[in-house]
């Protein structure tokens, strides 16, 4: 072989190693053991690692409304919108202002058909829609000044799950993993469960972005094999299976040894995790040990109503919203570290008063149950639950051309709601205000980047610290921004 080709054979391990001080393998040690390729983190890089400072939260379950539920009618009640219903805005508030399809020269305020009743020992105001919220009010935490930077879906989605509105990026889960690792042996210690008619970002808000892929969601399905491809072939015993595991890992180790690259770690944890999956995930799935009161609480047998409407993504979305409401307390029993719980579409650009009272009887019931079932097990205050979405709806009616009506509302960014409730949060408050029309956040104002930052530091990690070095630059979660909003802690 020409000289020239050998050097060019030669890997950073073999230069490294070749050098007579043996101070290339002292720092390439030093490296590996930074991106947690050395000892245990080559077997199981999502072994439980130390937070920056104690925590409040272990496991997180996020409710993710894709599509954007409409705040005016859910959480952030408005006379004065009602007052001033058919009327037209001052031009000076439009001027500046973008939207998805509003027509500008014909838009009309639109008030809310909406009853909002109070609730709990701290009165909380939520609508007629939400009357089982209503009654875990004093453990939630309402927040109604959230603001973003994006007004369409895709982007607003990566914003809300990532940070930032560019594709690539790791997603909260995959950061939240990457700090803190998982406690269950058995399962993915981040899972995504989806139903509706799929939103329209799709894996992009789970992936993990430049982070190993062992960090990445795993997308449990609603039929057959809660992964694709989980069980084993007709004819394959496990036996044969293990050793040809066994045989896989040695190559991938010996390569792993070579060039040191994280991706062969993260392939090696996959296929382990994937076999004693194997036997975890059927039992996880199989509901029939739950009791017939647990079963009742959730709402798991109730029919879907009757609607009229493109946007509820078929037959038997109320069994599957509320099946995933209960899998993910399994999940977190298990040990899983966070698990983003994602519905679509709530996207009412028409249709909003029956898709809307749709949506909410699906979600109200057993998204209640889940606070209340965590909260008899002792599990709520270690497990955070949040109800977010991309952004808002407008307090304005959507005139897009082609509507024979005004029924919906389009995209909004200014100000909306969310909530909150266990794992460190101070419940039974309600925090931020909008104006007397919802258009702008105009009281404690929370940007996204805000609630990543308070979130990262209910687990006990410090956003600024929480970094992974990719293109010479050390990312985070929150990019250049965010403060911890403590008014929200217990």
């Amino acid at each position: 072989m020409h000289p020239a080709d050998e050097r060019r054979r030669l890997t950073r391990r073999d230069y490294l190693t070749s050098t007579a001080s043996g101070l290339g393998l002292l720092g390439l040690s030093s490296m590996l053991s930074r991106e947690g390729l050395l000892a245990q983190d080559a077997v199981n890089p999502l072994q439980p690692r130390a937070p920056h400072f104690a925590p409040k939260a272990k496991n997180c379950i996020m409710f993710f409304l894709e599509g954007a539920p409409s705040q005016i009618d859910l959480f952030d009640p408005k006379p004065k919108l009602n007052e001033l219903d058919g009327q037209k805005l001052p031009e000076a508030m439009l001027k500046n202002v973008r939207f998805a399809f509003i027509q500008k020269d014909t838009v009309k305020i639109m008030g809310s058909k909406r009853k909002f009743q109070r609730h709990g020992e701290c009165g909380m105001e939520l609508s007629d829609l939400l009357p089982n919220l209503g009654s875990v009010a004093d453990d939630v935490l309402l927040v109604r000044s959230m603001h973003t930077d994006q007004f369409n879906h895709h982007p607003g989605q990566l914003m809300m799950q990532c940070g930032r509105p560019i594709f690539g990026l790791p997603a909260m889960g995959s950061w939240m993993t990457y700090g803190l690792g998982s406690a269950s042996q058995n399962l993915p210690g981040y899972v995504v469960l989806t139903s509706g008619r799929g939103n329209s970002a799709g894996s992009t808000i789970w992936q993990s972005g430049f982070l190993p892929s062992t960090y990445s969601g795993v997308l449990f399905r609603n039929q057959g094999d809660p992964v694709l491809d989980l069980s084993n072939p007709p004819g394959i015993p496990s036996e044969l299976q293990r050793e040809g595991l066994d045989a896989l890992r040695d190559l991938n180790q010996t390569r792993l040894q070579a060039v040191g690259d994280p991706e062969i770690a993260s392939r090696i944890a996959n296929y382990e995790l994937a076999f004693r999956m194997q036997a975890a995930a059927p039992e996880l799935i199989d509901l029939k040990s739950e009791p017939d009161y647990i079963r009742q609480m959730y709402g798991i047998d109730r029919p879907d109503p009757p609607l009229k409407g493109d946007r509820t993504g078929g037959p038997s979305q109320y069994r599957t919203f509320a099946t995933n409401c209960l899998l993910a307390r399994r999940l977190v029993e298990r040990g899983v570290r966070f698990v983003n719980l994602i519905h679509a579409s709530w996207d009412h650009h028409s249709n909003l008063d029956n898709e809307l009272t749709f949506n909410a009887g699906m979600a109200d019931q057993p998204a209640a149950a889940l606070i209340r079932d965590l909260k008899q097990r002792g599990l709520l205050d270690e497990t955070l639950v949040v109800w977010a979405a991309e952004f808002g709806r407008t307090p304005l009616g959507e005139n897009r051309p082609g509507f024979k009506e005004v029924t919906g509302r389009d995209h909004h960014p200014f100000g909306f709601s969310i909530w909150m409730a266990g794992g460190g949060i101070k419940g039974g408050q309600v925090y931020g205000a909008t104006d007397e029309i919802g258009w702008n956040a105009v009281k404690d104002p929370v940007h996204i980047n805000d609630l990543h930052a308070t979130l990262l530091h209910l687990f006990g990690l410090d956003h600024e610290k929480l970094t992974y070095r990719f293109m010479g630059r050390d990312f985070r979660l929150t990019d250049v921004a965010g403060k911890v909003v403590k008014p929200w802690l217990a």
